[in-house]
């Protein structure tokens, strides 16, 4: 980001004071978009270091207060030891105060113009007297703007008794039922490296992280992320094709991804069952048939056009009587223990004939050796996209050397934590601090797309790129959400291939059922509230979370 900032200003002649104020133009319209447009008479603390986040927090603060709010700016260190444009911007603060006070002793001050006063903290004691006194003052709103991408050390001194300061400011907003007082951090909640998913320090939580041109590690990759709040990134003018060029291998799913893909699957007047796709299912055994009629029901309500679900013979009953009408089910060759035999081989290969992706894995148990072996089978002679999850993992755990995914017959492995320790065979103490790591060096290694599920869900492709999913919440970790999100995967992958041909993308189909997948468990929760929510409930919300993406190509005579 700081390359992409020079080369900004070097290649393109936009004056990097120019992008200071961009950036405290995005912060200050955040800040007046929550309080409604209406900021005339908001209290407003701004916590600003020396440095050039810093300086966005004094642009910041001499706009809000330009609009109306009273603003209290606390610049930790003495307006001398500030450089540059951060220096500029707060001699402009201090400026535009003194103009204000002339032009009210004279009159002519707008009766709604706001005010900004700035206090210098260098030590223990100016900390103290700001404690007792100005920070004693209740807030609306607080600026943090303590510490952007430059932090790599944890920080301490009086910087750290602010970043504490605003931790107690949201534990008492947390406790109470009346305070509304909102944090907003500036690029990076202060106390965070930018570079880490992992905190190294104090830091502050945020309600609101604003960060510029494009996010930032530590701002979606938990734990850190989670100090961010709601993220909004800012176009601040520098180039898009400075981003490309970036070579950045780490990407954020955003809403254009799944529209993106939704566009291109949209049905035709001519689209018919065939055109969307057939999803085969593998899953289930005895005693374990909920899983696979929760993948065939979410690949149905997924928009495939034709669901199988292949169980084995002594489920297939129980699994028939829990799916919905519109799926078939057929029954499979199967162990003593009531799991999936290798003698079903043959039999599901006449089945995958007919389909587009399989999907193996949800309720089908790990314990037979036959049950393994017809897992592995299945890999070596598929001739569609393959989908593996759950027991389908642990059948193949540790993961054979000599199977590879391929560009024509793409593998997409889907697991959590505890299923990837044990696909790069390693027990419950194999560390997956580094999430995009691990999942980046399997993806490549094995030429597969691996889906690693957990807080904030990524994908990793075999080229080396990984994608963060900025959708879903907490609820979703629940029973049967991994067979849900099998299901759906299957589902848009039918669909592309059924629809698009030769020219479909296994890895834009699982982006986009990861994405919208979350999506539907957002809006589930935002009416049943996550304590509550159940996998199906993901399902049923599958249909609104698509309608609000692409409601044109969803609704007849629109399209």
């Amino acid at each position: 980001m700081r390359e992409i900032d020079r080369l900004t200003t070097e290649r393109f002649g936009t004056p990097s004071l120019a992008l200071m104020e961009a950036a405290a133009t995005a912060t200050a319209r955040i800040v007046t978009e929550h309080f409604g447009g209406a900021m005339s008479g908001k209290g407003v603390l701004v916590l600003c270091g020396r440095g050039n986040n810093g300086g966005d927090g004094a642009a910041t603060a001499r706009l809000l207060a330009i609009v109306g709010a009273r603003v209290d700016v606390v610049l930790f260190g003495r307006l001398e030891d500030t450089k540059g444009d951060a220096r500029t911007n707060f001699e402009k603060l201090n400026d535009w105060n003194s103009e204000r006070a002339t032009r009210e002793e004279q009159g002519a001050s707008p009766a709604n113009l706001g005010s900004a006063n700035l206090y210098q903290c260098d030590s223990e004691q100016g900390w103290e007297q700001l404690r007792v006194g100005l920070l004693n003052v209740p807030h609306d709103v607080t600026v943090d703007a303590l510490f952007g991408t430059g932090l790599t050390r944890p920080v301490e001194g009086i910087a750290q008794e602010a970043v504490k300061y605003m931790q107690h400011l949201r534990e008492l907003r947390d406790a109470s039922d009346h305070s509304t007082s909102l944090i907003v951090s500036v690029d990076i909640p202060s106390g965070l490296n930018s570079d880490s998913a992992q905190p190294i320090g104090a830091a502050v939580c945020a309600d609101i992280t604003v960060t510029m041109t494009a996010p930032k590690t530590a701002n979606v990759l938990p734990p850190a992320a989670n100090c961010n709040g709601r993220l909004i990134v800012a176009d601040i003018g520098s180039p898009a094709e400075l981003i490309d060029q970036a070579g950045s291998q780490l990407f954020l799913i955003e809403e254009k991804d799944a529209q993106r893909w939704l566009m291109k699957t949209r049905y035709t007047p001519d689209s018919y069952k065939n055109t969307h796709g057939h999803a085969l299912i593998i899953a289930g055994s005895r005693g374990f048939t909920g899983a696979a009629a929760l993948c065939g029901n979410a690949a149905m309500r997924a928009g495939a056009g034709l669901v199988t679900v292949a169980t084995p013979a002594s489920s297939q009953s129980l699994v028939a009587v829990q799916v919905m009408p519109e799926i078939m089910t057929t029954q499979l060759a199967e162990t003593d223990r009531g799991s999936v035999s290798v003698d079903a081989i043959d039999n599901v290969s006449q089945l995958a004939e007919r389909a587009e992706v399989i999907a193996v894995g949800p309720g089908l148990s790990s314990l037979d050796k036959d049950t393994r072996s017809f897992v592995k089978a299945l890999v070596e002679k598929r001739r569609t996209p393959l989908v593996i999850d759950a027991d389908g993992l642990n059948c193949l755990a540790p993961w054979p050397a000599e199977l590879k995914g391929s560009t024509e017959y793409p593998i997409i492995l889907t697991p959590h934590a505890g299923e990837m320790r044990r696909l790069v065979g390693g027990d419950d103490n194999v560390s997956l601090d580094d999430r995009v790591a691990a999942a980046r060096e399997f993806a490549v290694a094995h030429e597969v797309i691996l889906l690693l599920k957990g807080s904030r869900a990524l994908i990793a492709s075999p080229d080396g790129r990984v994608f963060v999913n900025s959708s879903g919440n907490a609820g979703v970790g629940t029973a049967g959400a991994g067979d849900t999100l099998t299901g759906i995967i299957a589902g848009f992958i039918a669909q592309a291939y059924g629809s698009q041909k030769a020219s479909s993308d296994a890895l834009e189909s699982v982006i986009a059922a990861l994405f919208i997948s979350g999506r539907a468990a957002d809006i589930a929760a935002s009416k049943l509230g996550m304590r509550t929510m159940v996998a199906s409930d993901i399902r049923e919300h599958l249909s609104a979370a698509i309608c609000s993406l692409d409601p044109r190509g969803e609704h007849p005579g629109q399209a």
